[in-house]
Formats: C-alpha cells, sequence, structure tokens
C-alpha cells in the first residue's frame, strides 16, 4: 500500500526531523507507509444516497411488486380495481415488448459501473502518519491532500454515528490550528480508530522520541542503522500482537451527570422558551376568541388557532430540547496518557481528547433557575480547525462544553483536569471571589460607582484580576460567569475609549484568544486600573510563555520513564 510516488521516509536513518520515532506506535499504522481505510467508507459517504434512491424507486412500484407477488402465490385470482393499470407501469412496458433481458444486462451493468467507482473511491483514499504530520489523499481524477502538522494538533476527535456504530465503524477528526484546518480519517473500525488516535496524540506530545532518546543516553550507545532498523521491526511486530496499548485503556470517568439532573438543568434552561411558546399561544387564541365571540363556529376555529399557532412552536421547543438533551447523556470525563477524554451523546457518540495546552479559556457559569441546586456548567475556546458556521453550530458548540451540569465537586475536578497547572491559590480564589464574590477582601478591580450604568445589575460583580498563571474576568449577578484566560496562551490584550469613556475617565478591555463561547470583553474599568491592567498581562504572559511547556507535555514525563523503570 505504498505510494512510490511518495515513497516513506527509511527507518534507517537516525531520528530528525520529519521521521517517525523509533518504536513505531500501539498500532501498526502508524509507520510513515500509506494505508487505506475501511472497505464500507464509500457506502457511508455516497452509498446510502443510492439505497435511499433505491427506496424510492420500490415504494412508487409498491402496487405492481403486491400484484406480482400475489400472481405467483395465487394465480388466476382477479384485485379488480386493485390491479395496477400496466399502460403506467414502466415494468409492464418492458415485459410486453420483450426488453426484459436487455434491462437486467443495463441493471447489471450500471451497478457494475457503481461497484467499480466505489472500488476506485475507497482504492484512492488513503493516510499515513508520519513523524511530522497526519496526511489524507484522495482522488484519482480530481485529487485532493490534505496536512495535519503534528506540532499544531489541538485534539484528535473519534465519532461514532449511529449507523455506522452498528457495524463497529468510527470517524478520526484530527483537530488543527486554523479554519478549515481539520484532517478526517473516515471510516476506520472502532479499534482501530481508537489505537491510531493514541499514536497520533503520543507523537504530538513528542512522547516516544523523549522516550527513546532517554533510553539511548542511559545506555551510553548510540544504536548503529541497521540495529535501528531491527528495533523498529520487532517493535511493530511487538505491536501487531500486543494490539492494545494498556497505558491507554482509559480510566473511569471522574464526574457522573445523572440523567435526572441533566434532563431537568435542560428544562430549567428551556423554561422562558417554554414560556414563550405558550404565551404565544394564549395570545393567538385571545385574538381568535375576540374575532368570533358572536359567531356560532367559534370553538372550531379556535381549535384550529391553537392548534396551528401553539402546536408547532411548543413541538419546536421540545424538540430543540430532546436534542440538547440527547448530545449530553453518557456523558464522561476522564485522564488519559494523551489528554483528558471526555465522551458524549446517546445515539451517535463522539470522543474527544484534549490535549493539555489546547485549553486557551475556560468559563464557570450558573444560570439563575440552577442557582437553587447548587449545578454549574463549564465552556472552553478551543483551536477548532473548522470555518466560522461549522463552529457556531450545535454539533461545534457541543465540543465546547466539557460539563454539562454538575455540582461545585464536579467542576473542581474538571478543573483540575483542564487546567493542571493552576496554582492553588487561585483555585482557592474561583469560588470565594470568582463565582460566589464578591466577599470581603475582593481583589478584583470592577466598575466605578460612576460607570454603574453600564451594568445596572451587576455592576459591583463586573471586573478583572490577574494572577501569575491566568487572567480572571467575573460577569453577571443573575447568571454567575468567571472566565480563565492562562497568560501562557494568550493570544492579546488590549485597552480603548471611546467618548463617553474619556468623559467618565473610563475605558473598556478585550482579551485577545481564539474563538469560542468565552467572551473576553470588559467594560467600564477605571481607566488607570485598566492601564495597569494591561502592563500586568503584558508582564505576565511573557514570563508564562517562557515557563511554559505544554505543547509537548509527555516529554517530561517520557523521559523520566525509564529513571523510575531502573
Amino acid at each position: 500500500m505504498t505510494d512510490p510516488a511518495l515513497p516513506p521516509r527509511p527507518l534507517a536513518e537516525p531520528p530528525a526531523p520529519g521521521a517517525l520515532p523509533s518504536g513505531g506506535g500501539a498500532s501498526s499504522l502508524a509507520d510513515g507507509e500509506w494505508h487505506r481505510m475501511h472497505p464500507l467508507t464509500p457506502l457511508f459517504k455516497g452509498g446510502l444516497a443510492l439505497i435511499i434512491v433505491v427506496g424510492i424507486v420500490i415504494g412508487n412500484l409498491r402496487d405492481q411488486l403486491v400484484y406480482w407477488f400475489v400472481a405467483v402465490l395465487a394465480p388466476g385470482v382477479d384485485l379488480g380495481e386493485d390491479q395496477p393499470d400496466p399502460g403506467s407501469d414502466p415494468f409492464g412496458w418492458i415485459i410486453r415488448n420483450g426488453l426484459l433481458v436487455w434491462a437486467l444486462l443495463a441493471l447489471l451493468i450500471v451497478l457494475a459501473v457503481l461497484v467499480g467507482a466505489f472500488w476506485v473511491q475507497w482504492r484512492f483514499h488513503q493516510f499515513r502518519i508520519t513523524g511530522d504530520d497526519v496526511e489524507v489523499r484522495r482522488g484519482l481524477v480530481f485529487r485532493s491532500h490534505r496536512r495535519a502538522p503534528l506540532d499544531r494538533v489541538q485534539g484528535v476527535n473519534l465519532t461514532r454515528p449511529f449507523p455506522a456504530r452498528l457495524i463497529g465503524m468510527a470517524k478520526l477528526e484530527v483537530v488543527g490550528a486554523g479554519a478549515d484546518a481539520n484532517v478526517a480519517l473516515e471510516y476506520l473500525a472502532t479499534e482501530r480508530a481508537e489505537r491510531v488516535r493514541g499514536d497520533i496524540l503520543r507523537l504530538a506530545s513528542g512522547a516516544r522520541a523523549a522516550r527513546q532518546a532517554a533510553r539511548d543516553a542511559a545506555a551510553g550507545i548510540a544504536p548503529a542503522p541497521r540495529e535501528r532498523l531491527i528495533q523498529a521491526l520487532n517493535g511493530g511486530v511487538t505491536g501487531m500482537i500486543e494490539g492494545v496499548d494498556h497505558a491507554d485503556l482509559v480510566p473511569e470517568s471522574v464526574v457522573k451527570i445523572p440523567a435526572g439532573r441533566l434532563v431537568g438543568a435542560h428544562a430549567l434552561s428551556a423554561l422562558p422558551w417554554i414560556g414563550f411558546a405558550f404565551l404565544a399561544v394564549g395570545v393567538a387564541l385571545a385574538v381568535a376568541a375576540a374575532n368570533v365571540a358572536d359567531d356560532p363556529g367559534g370553538l372550531l376555529l379556535l381549535a384550529g388557532t391553537a392548534l396551528g399557532t401553539g402546536l408547532p412552536a411548543v413541538l419546536t421547543v421540545f424538540a430543540v430540547l430532546w436534542s440538547q438533551i440527547a448530545r449530553s447523556l453518557r456523558y464522561s470525563i476522564a485522564p488519559t496518557p494523551d489528554g483528558v477524554r471526555v465522551t458524549f451523546g446517546l445515539f451517535t457518540t463522539v470522543t474527544e481528547t484534549l490535549p493539555p495546552g489546547r485549553i486557551f479559556a475556560v468559563e464557570v457559569s450558573q444560570a439563575l433557575l440552577w442557582r437553587p441546586f447548587g449545578w454549574w456548567s463549564i465552556r472552553i475556546n478551543r483551536m477548532s480547525g473548522k470555518s466560522m458556521m461549522q463552529d457556531q453550530s450545535s454539533a461545534g458548540q457541543q465540543f465546547n462544553t466539557v460539563l454539562p451540569v454538575g455540582t461545585r465537586e464536579d467542576v473542581e475536578r474538571v478543573l483540575a483536569l483542564i487546567l493542571p497547572d493552576m496554582p492553588h491559590a487561585d483555585r482557592a480564589l474561583l469560588w470565594e471571589h470568582g463565582l460566589l464574590g464578591p466577599a470581603a477582601g475582593d481583589p478584583f478591580r470592577t466598575i466605578p460607582a460612576r460607570g454603574w450604568w453600564r451594568r445596572p445589575v451587576s455592576w459591583r460583580r463586573h471586573g478583572a484580576f490577574v494572577t501569575a498563571y491566568a487572567l480572571l474576568l467575573r460577569r453577571g449577578r443573575i447568571w454567575r460567569r468567571l472566565a480563565i484566560f492562562p497568560l501562557a496562551r494568550l493570544q492579546g490584550f488590549s485597552i480603548a475609549q471611546g467618548p463617553v469613556d474619556r468623559l467618565q475617565r473610563l475605558a473598556w478591555a478585550q482579551v485577545h484568544t481564539v474563538m469560542g463561547p468565552v467572551s473576553g470583553r470588559v467594560t467600564g474599568l477605571e481607566r488607570d486600573d485598566a492601564v495597569e491592567l494591561l502592563q500586568s498581562v503584558s508582564r505576565g504572559a511573557v514570563a508564562a510563555a517562557a515557563e511554559d511547556r505544554s505543547h509537548r507535555w509527555m516529554q517530561h514525563v517520557a523521559a523520566a520513564a525509564p529513571e523510575r523503570e531502573a
């Protein structure tokens, strides 16, 4: 399956940029060679439309099929008016003119062409994983070649659509940095997709290269090219025999969301929309009642108005509510050697792995109706590799939710997973002052009294604070929000003034980060506070970026592994 035009990098060369690290991977596919997708991939990418067309044709010929079936089982039975009209039946016309053999031959030719087209599509749809990139190429006439550099991989998503789940297939999507930068491997066998995902993430983290370099350094030898080739072959054979890398087995989820809590949380969130739907029904009924007060048929008109106006609105609200609940069911979040693994979905299951260093912002929020129950949710900004329209869709928003609803203990567990480097002092600050505050000794810079009109309800809470690790933005009194922006991954920070701001000696600030649901805007700050905030963020971001090692999160762990084994 190796492409002669693009030969794999020889394993006998010393490790260098672009070469696959020695030792191979847990799967036999991370070897720098070209491999093909699952043989049923063309069926799921284009064959399903053909099946639908065939179903429509069969549905239109239902009467003729029933007639043939009865004629075979009970010859001579007169169907009377139920007998189909031969003049309007194309199959009857073919049989009457003696063209059945030619029709069957034409059908076989069409099927052969379709099978051949599917085979060509599968034959020229390949992928390979090297030490630098994940590459996918496809097409014979119209060719495409996509590449995702491993050092810019933001995560790897595993999606199992409901039809594909029935036969054990999954779609693997390598999330890149940039718009429309994702590279999809669709489809693979589920077990194979799991192993390939682990290999991609470990290669992206630099774990294998660091582990092999540490072992070579500890042994004090540099293997010869021939020995390196033998080691690579032995590693590939061992990986094929062992199958599963037991270091990658997913532990139990650190958070469990009861189904009742999930349904209740979404129902409370949708309660205003449900109220609006019933209000629309009430207004429509009131208008209809006023117009037909003296009409004997008014009851029928009222009933028709209720069904025509209210039922679609109520059904729409409940359909949206059910879709949100179904996407959040079977939720789990757990740490793995490759990052934080989040799984959700009832019929179509999606598994997303979030490597450390790929999360640019975190927001903890609480709706007013959730407050009596102590429920919170967590959303993130991360590099999605999708276009703006795709990222703002409901499916795109689902990827940005790492905790649909949870208690305070759940929030603390999830934050410990997705922000593992946050100091303990900052974690203590989140609750007392960030989410539940302001409290005595509040460190946040908030809106002064003269700017209260900008946030009439929440001006005492609306503010910002900088620590050595992150910039914290606190908002809302009815809907509480706290946004956390790690300084090491901050894209920029700016302050500005409008004419009214200058008159009141105020300013607003904007955090520049990747696109997502977490907003980085804070308004109405004291001008001097905003300037000091800008300086603190600038100094802190430079210092944090210089110390950040999260993009190669497994390198130090892998380098220390031989010492622990010794």
